[in-house]
């Protein structure tokens, strides 16, 4: 059993050959999706993404539309490396062949039969993602760079064919990737003496990202991301998904643990940015990395927020977050032109250099007064906090200059600016005889709210 795998070659090559409608099924991308993507082509260039593929996902309807995301990728350089579990599979052979599995996962005890089970459905499986890789023009490799050494006995239990992540072949690895290749890696490690184990694709997924400086590791896997009382987590600091995992919650699924816990680790070893996404969602992938929204849950190591001044250059992204909001009148339409000449008084907030929400603050010297406007966040942001944190910043930069009071006018959003603001309702009286004017003259009729402002000291 063992003796035919020493054998097996260090590296499996699928060379993709053009299809004509692998080019057609690319034509359909959108001048308006390219646009999009376009921007984020410096930040990712020749970077490393780590894909951890369940095996659940590989066997999924959505799996061909993967790959063509993969395929997008690639041809923007971005340097891409699989990794895929088996655990589905590997109950589908047991079953097939009428044995029980001892470890599908590659975390409990593989004794001998499950590591047969175990080889079998990890290669049918590698070479299925090969062809379709294949298939899309993709040169792939499957590769034995993970080293592994036995699990032991733990806690008196001796883990047999279990194997733990002793190092990456990092060499071989960077070799494949520069030069455009794909390596593929199954949930197999071998050691020194041509022996395999079975090792939790998570685990391995982790130590890949970890040793080749990843920029991003990207779990897919059958739920939407991580779950806070029934919510999902749009994004997290890592040390919050810390805290969140003692205790784990109990409505989280196995698979979903063993993904935090490297998401964790990944991220305190210098991993910038892990994502859990549902890879059965189609173009899910894409949305996730070239878009504010995102569809998961994204894992940070550090604060990646700012609040910023708005240049000439964003203000087309400011009238394009902002556009549903005029649509629906909760904003006041401003043209590119009005938004030009008082481009000083707008402030962006950004997640990742994307913006997601916005608001201006407009002065009146004359009165000593200032107008807190233009308020407004994605609904992808919501209830995240973050329009309290604009409300402050603005507060903060009025006193800052010696304001001595705040208004806004609201005709949706009022009672937001009593609660989380601290402003009270005012009377027209209270606005300056310039926005007095242009209020009256909007016929919106809006509440007009005011907070009065103690210097700073």
């Amino acid at each position: 059993m063992i003796s035919s795998l020493q054998r097996r070659p260090s590296c499996l090559f699928f060379d993709g050959r053009r299809r004509a409608d692998s080019r057609e099924r690319h034509s359909d991308v959108k001048p308006t999706d390219l646009r999009g993507i376009l921007r984020y082509i410096p930040r990712f260039r020749e970077k490393v993404f780590v894909l951890a593929i369940d095996g659940s996902i590989v066997t999924d309807d959505n799996f061909p539309n993967l790959l063509l995301d993969i395929a997008v990728l690639r041809s923007l350089n971005i340097r891409i490396l699989l990794v895929h579990g088996a655990a589905k599979q590997i109950a589908a052979l047991a079953v097939e062949r009428g044995v029980s599995a001892s470890n599908l996962d590659g975390t409990g005890i593989t004794d001998a039969e499950t590591l047969q089970l175990s080889l079998n459905a990890a290669n049918r499986l590698t070479h299925e993602i090969l062809e379709g890789l294949s298939a899309n023009d993709l040169r792939a490799v499957s590769t034995n760079a993970v080293i592994a050494h036995p699990l032991g006995i733990v806690g008196g239990v001796d883990h047999q064919f279990t194997g733990k992540v002793e190092r990456i072949d990092v060499e071989m690895l960077q070799a494949l990737l520069a030069q455009g290749i794909v390596p593929v890696v199954p949930p197999l490690g071998f050691d020194g003496d041509g022996k395999t184990y079975r090792v939790n694709s998570d685990t391995i997924a982790f130590a890949l990202a970890d040793q080749l400086k990843a920029t991003k590791l990207i779990f897919l896997t059958t739920v939407d991301g991580l779950t806070r009382g029934g919510a999902l987590v749009r994004q997290t600091l890592v040390g919050e998904l810390k805290q969140l995992l003692n205790p784990v919650p109990a409505d989280w699924p196995v698979n979903l643990i063993s993904k935090a816990r490297q998401a964790v680790a990944a991220c305190e070893a210098g991993v910038p940015r892990v994502h859990i996404i549902n890879g059965e969602v189609d173009e899910g992938l894409l949305a996730e990395v070239f878009s504010n929204e995102g569809i998961g849950t994204l894992v940070y190591a550090n604060e990646y927020t700012q609040i910023r001044r708005v240049l000439k250059k964003d203000i087309r992204a400011l009238l394009n977050l902002t556009k549903n909001s005029v649509a629906s009148e909760e904003l006041v339409k401003r043209t590119r032109t009005a938004i030009e000449k008082q481009v000083g008084d707008y402030y962006l907030y950004e997640i990742d250099r994307n913006p997601v929400a916005c608001v201006a603050l407009h002065t009146y010297p004359e009165q000593n007064q200032g107008e807190l406007a233009f308020l407004y966040v994605a609904p992808s942001h919501e209830n995240l906090g973050i329009g309290s944190k604009l409300i402050q910043f603005v507060e903060a930069r009025a006193r800052e200059q010696g304001l001595s009071a705040l208004i806004t006018l609201s005709t949706q959003a009022f009672t937001y600016f009593i609660s989380k603001g601290g402003f009270v309702e005012g009377t027209p009286e209270d606005l300056p005889p310039a926005r007095r004017e242009r209020y009256e003259a909007s016929g919106r009729k809006s509440k007009v709210l005011i907070k009065r402002l103690k210097p700073t000291p």
